[in-house]
């Protein structure tokens, strides 16, 4: 079991771009294990692990109901924002300048083949993060992602989490608004859920940014510790 992670941080990247290049590492590893079945083998495969910033874009999952988007094509291109439905769970969400997007592209082989432990883990490591700033992270029950102030009349979402996999295979991951503009949720209704705020670090702690190379490191740091895993 190859429990290193080649890490790479793609800084500020086009979604499109960005999606293209996880397909190719994804398929790459499918391929891998497929070869393996086929000739008996058990060459060892790779893991992944991406950071990036997107400029502003909607994202619209496969399950996902299209009118969660709340404005049309035109206001779209006036807000300098793009859309794209794509093959990961979940409904719609934003990506936009200061959020760290993660997208971990393992194969849980590697590690454990539970998507529901994975999904679990991914929340942990943010909920960590939360923890290093003084702030409470929870899980909302049959809501994926990262919360603040579960049960009460202020819930609201810090990370939004959303994967695809095949033959335990992942890919997509998780968005964490670190220093976002959230004026660009306004335009949706945030993974379908209704009456639901979102929020971000720097509106949490009062500030008007947070240091994102730090949160970064932080996430690196909980990652590796939860998965067991080395990131080279």
């Amino acid at each position: 079991m190859n429990k290193q992670i080649i890490f790479e941080d793609l800084g500020t990247k086009d979604y499109k771009e960005t999606w293209d290049y996880q397909e190719s590492l994804f398929e790459s590893i499918i391929e891998k294990k497929r070869k393996n079945r086929a000739n008996n083998t058990n060459e060892p495969t790779s893991n992944y692990f991406l950071f990036v910033e997107h400029p502003h874009v909607y994202t619209l999952g496969k399950s996902g109901d299209i009118s969660n988007l709340l404005i049309d094509e035109a206001t779209l291109k006036k807000k300098g924002a793009t859309f794209y439905k794509i093959n990961r769970g979940g409904d719609i969400t934003y990506h936009g300048p200061g959020q760290i997007v993660g997208y971990p592209i393992l194969d849980l082989d590697n590690f454990f083949t539970d998507i529901h432990k994975y999904l679990r883990l991914l929340e942990e490591t943010i909920i960590l993060v939360l923890k290093d700033y003084g702030i409470k992270g929870t899980r909302s029950e049959g809501e994926t992602g990262v919360w603040i102030d579960v049960g009460t009349p202020f819930a609201r979402k810090i990370c939004a989490m959303g994967v695809r996999s095949s033959r335990w295979v992942t890919m997509h991951g998780f968005a964490f608004n670190v220093n976002a503009d959230l004026g660009y949720f306004d335009n949706i209704i945030p993974c379908g859920i209704r009456g639901k705020a979102v929020t971000s670090l720097n509106l949490e702690l009062g500030q008007k940014e947070v240091a994102i190379e730090e949160v970064k490191e932080k996430i690196i740091k909980y990652f590796q510790e939860l998965f067991e895993a080395e990131m080279i």
